[in-house]
């Protein structure tokens, strides 16, 4: 896994890949897929910025060149607006399906029928383990905590949805629960349309 500009075409096929997403797309993939794939990331603190996201993704598919035979983009649309699929349209390659992480991971078709989650805040186990840095000083409500009301004062609870649970991330994901003074709900989802996707595309 390389860093942002850090890409050397070792490989013949590239996965640009949201922050947030590098570890699960290491899971999927194991050692011997990964071989013959690179993987770069992109920071995952432009979530908090998803303005950012489609013009990073474009700058760097160009940089690519036409060094790999085949990249794909490891985002949903991540609050762009349909701005990065412009750029995925534009640069003739793919993304991951859905609007979220928390809609591929839990399998888009069964995302898109639950009818129970317009006031949920999702968190992956990345987000569990990034919720400090990203949520409460990324969202600057640990300096200023009115902030959090402001932000989070319309949802109802905060829903986990696992990739490789442990009771160490569960009590994590609790506890920002509890910081954001929400209810809490787990769903241990597993990898989801990430899987399908990555397992399509790069076989074994």
């Amino acid at each position: 896994v390389h860093d942002e500009e850090d890409v050397v075409a070792e490989n013949r096929a590239l996965i640009r890949a949201c922050g947030a997403l590098v570890r699960e797309n290491r899971d999927v993939l194991g050692a011997t897929r990964l071989s013959a794939i690179d993987i770069a990331a992109i920071p995952a603190l432009y979530h908090n910025r998803p303005e950012k996201i489609a013009p990073a993704v474009a700058e760097r598919i160009a940089a690519a060149g036409d060094r790999y035979d085949h990249i794909f983009v490891a985002y949903a649309d991540c609050g762009t607006g349909g701005d990065l699929d412009r750029v995925i349209e534009a640069a003739g390659v793919e993304r991951l399906p859905g609007t979220h992480c928390y809609a591929f991971f839990s399998g888009v078709e069964a995302f898109a029928a639950r009818d129970d989650d317009m006031t949920s805040f999702f968190l992956t186990d990345f987000l569990v383990r990034q919720f400090d840095s990203i949520i409460m000083k990324g969202l600057g409500i640990a300096r200023h905590p009115e902030l959090r009301d402001m932000y989070f004062g319309n949802y109802e609870k905060v829903v986990y949805i696992s990739q490789v649970a442990t009771p160490a991330l569960i009590a994590a994901a609790e506890a920002a629960a509890a910081k954001l003074n929400l209810a809490f709900e787990h769903r241990p989802v597993g990898y989801g349309d990430l899987a399908v996707a990555l397992e399509t595309r790069f076989p074994a």
